[in-house]
């Protein structure tokens, strides 16, 4: 039994290091080129048309009706029965020079909070890591302009190599009314860096990178329902394309991580949003608690 589960784990370690090194050698020659940045802006801008419009109209705000095979009562049951549901947009990942685009959409709800509530909790861009680790290693707020931000993330993947990301986003905060709001990010720098934490800790240049990540665009949308909040993300990102013959080594990971980020995100932010509601003291019994203490000191002292 021992030698054999001692052949395991050294097929798991050459499997590792054989990913390792050729995510590197093809990574190392490949750089994003001016047409790939050209095909994903005209993407955006095709998509950002469609969730504009969405997000004008109340009955379409959420985007439900897009599901796949008109199943918008089945997917409320399930999101009210604490489900995530996550769907692919369009036919993608869609292959462009040099890239690949992956867009998903996902939806979850949120019982006994506001829209605020949430929109609270995402905006606290100096603590996203009590929230949303491992995922997300450092947060910021870089500079504010009332609903327009700026601000710093080191993202983290883990998924037989562990990828490290560096990147910045400039975030619009919208609101339709008090029931209806939602927010835009957009990437305006990724960077791949490499041994983080490490004393030679270094961003990758661009076109020396492994190309796991190039842009990352999220849209939010916040609707209050009854009791509770649901809510919408679309996550549109472009990654390196796949080399011909590798698709058995690098696809699983190039086209895995962008719903698994999205299902991790929406799940977290349900997640914070009850651990806050039920295990956090509210203000008033912060003060009390406090109140109690130094009245317990001073009879102490007395």
């Amino acid at each position: 039994m021992l030698p054999d589960m001692t052949k395991r784990i050294r097929h798991g370690v050459g499997m590792v290091q054989a990913l390792a090194i050729v995510l590197s050698c093809s990574g190392i020659l490949l750089a994003q080129q001016p047409e790939t940045s050209q095909a994903f802006d005209h993407y955006i801008a095709e998509a950002e048309a469609r969730i504009t419009q969405q997000r004008s109209q109340a009955d379409g705000f959420l985007n439900l009706d897009s599901l796949h095979g008109g199943r918008h009562p089945e997917v409320r049951r399930r999101l009210h029965q604490g489900e995530v549901v996550i769907e692919k947009v369009a036919n993608t990942p869609e292959e462009i020079p040099g890239g690949l685009i992956h867009d998903w959409q996902g939806w979850v709800f949120i019982s006994g909070v506001t829209v605020q509530q949430v929109i609270s909790l995402i905006r606290d861009y100096d603590h996203l890591t009590r929230y949303y680790s491992p995922d997300v290693l450092q947060s910021r707020l870089m500079s504010a302009q009332g609903d327009d931000l700026h601000v710093y993330m080191r993202l983290q993947k883990h998924k037989v190599v562990k990828v490290v990301l560096d990147t910045e986003y400039d975030v619009h905060y919208g609101r339709i009314d008090a029931a209806h709001q939602y927010s835009i990010s957009r990437s305006t720098r990724v960077s791949e860096i490499e041994n983080p934490g490490g004393q030679n800790e270094r961003a990758l240049a661009q076109g020396h990178d492994h190309g796991y990540m190039w842009r990352l665009n999220s849209y939010w949308a916040f609707e209050q329902v009854g009791d509770g909040v649901l809510v919408q993300c679309e996550a549109i990102s472009l990654t390196r394309d796949i080399p011909t013959g590798l698709a058995w080594l690098i696809g699983p990971f190039v086209n895995s991580i962008p719903r698994e980020s999205l299902q991790f995100t929406l799940t977290a932010t349900r997640n914070a949003m009850a651990a806050n509601a039920v295990g956090a003291p509210k203000k008033n019994e912060l003060s009390m608690q406090s109140d109690f203490k130094e009245e317990i000191c001073r009879l102490l002292q007395a």
